[in-house]
């Protein structure tokens, strides 16, 4: 079977070796020998909140655009013309407004970038039920037996949608199609903005085996500061071990290093389903024992987790607080509460609680905190006679939101997570 090759802007098809489209002239053909039997695809959408923000305001096409907090916050993302400039998400906004002085910045609106998130989602589930969010703007996509539902082979339907949501949402999107969601989460980088890549099973081997071991998904600077203490720098270092001893040596992680610098990923997309818990965890670049450093830590995931779950029209009744130790063991502890909550202030009582029993000196390389069996929110924290700090965390977060939400998440900070 001859080779599939098409232009991503209309779709037609292109001549072996063309360099540019017979009918429109355009230069963009995808072409790849394995194209016409991947089916798994990751979508993300291009520079984001920053994409929604110039399609709303065309005097900031070809401008430097930051969406973030003032001076002391942070980027939350930028485009593609701030990044020529070296600026980058989670990039402190002062070292960011040094790189690029003349950007324009934005305070990010939540509840607008949700909504064209849900519209793309809908476009995704026009294409196939089995679409799997991975947060508001990226989603694994499995298109197998879908050809005669569309007429067309996959990579054809992805780059139909690609084009739609570009024409009708008005923002851009990059495809990446492979035979598993590893590969395809890779291909979708490859290319950006506007990107569509393929990476098939003849060349999987030896595309990963160049690549650092970073490239890994759940490889953070820490972990590959510890593979590469171990002599793995490269992906292909990681096949000199059988699965055995990299399990022997790293645990479960040792396991899916084994099995993805292979090229082996049999997870399966799975479908959205109700949201079930709300969380939020952050590695370290260094193993902390310090409790108090780690109480710091977990104020912040509080936070984050409460503002995701009044986002999202949530309140927890269980917290549950998660470590890893520097090991790669895995600790969670887990406490019912009388009454579900959507506040920052109890999220943090109660981890706090379970996290200082277990800083007992151990150290750690990662912490979470989530809520679980989510209720509505209207049923949470109400005002209890035994217990009034509820009732003036109920006030105080409000106050602290509606500043947030006017101002910025700089705009309030929290005396504890300032350095001593």
């Amino acid at each position: 079977m001859a080779a599939l090759a098409f232009c991503r802007d209309c779709l037609t098809e292109a001549a072996p070796g063309a360099l540019r489209c017979r009918a429109c002239g355009s230069p963009r053909i995808a072409r790849h020998d394995e194209l016409g039997t991947l089916s798994i695809a990751h979508v993300d959408c291009d520079a984001f909140y920053a994409a929604v923000e110039k399609r709303d305001d065309p005097s900031l096409v070809d401008k430097p655009l930051i969406i973030g907090g003032g001076r002391r916050g942070v980027v939350s993302t930028c485009c593609y013309v701030a990044r020529i400039h070296g600026v980058r998400s989670a990039m402190p906004m002062f070292k960011a407004l040094q790189l690029c002085p003349e950007a324009v910045v934005i305070k990010p609106n939540m509840e607008k970038y949700v909504g064209v998130g849900r519209q793309v989602r809908q476009a995704m589930r026009a294409l196939t039920p089995l679409v799997e969010p991975l947060s508001i703007d990226e989603a694994f996509l499995d298109l197998t037996g879908t050809e005669r539902l569309h007429g067309a082979p996959p990579a054809v339907v992805l780059a139909r949608f690609a084009r739609s949501v570009e024409r009708e949402i008005g923002i851009t999107v990059s495809v990446g199609i492979s035979y598993n969601k590893f590969l395809a989460k890779i291909a979708s980088d490859m290319d950006k903005p506007r990107g569509f890549a393929a990476i098939g099973r003849a060349e999987a081997l030896d595309f990963l085996g160049s690549k650092p071991v970073s490239l890994i998904w759940g490889v953070g600077r820490a972990t590959q500061e510890a593979l590469e203490r171990e002599g793995f720098r490269l992906i292909a270092d990681l096949r000199r071990l059988d699965e055995g001893d990299l399990m022997r040596r790293f645990g479960a992680m040792g396991l899916r290093l084994a099995r993805l610098s292979r090229g082996i990923d049999d997870r399966r997309v799975s479908p959205d389903e109700e949201t079930k818990s709300i969380s939020a965890e952050t590695t370290f670049d260094t193993d902390i024992r310090d409790p108090r450093t780690l109480e710091k830590k977990l104020f912040l995931l509080c936070e984050k987790v409460s503002a995701r779950a009044k986002a999202q029209g949530f309140a927890g009744t269980t917290v549950t607080l998660k470590l890893k130790t520097a090991d790669f063991k895995i600790r969670t502890r887990s406490r019912a509460l009388p009454s579900p909550t959507v506040l920052a202030a109890r999220l943090f009582d109660v981890g706090r609680d379970m996290l200082m029993k277990e800083a007992d000196g151990t150290a750690y390389r990662l912490i979470g905190i989530g809520m679980s069996e989510l209720t509505d929110p209207g049923k949470a924290d109400p005002a209890d006679l035994v217990d009034p700090s509820i009732a003036r965390s109920v006030k105080v977060e409000g106050a602290v939101d509606a500043l947030r939400t006017r101002f910025g998440k700089a705009a309030v900070v929290k005396g504890i997570t300032l350095d001593d």
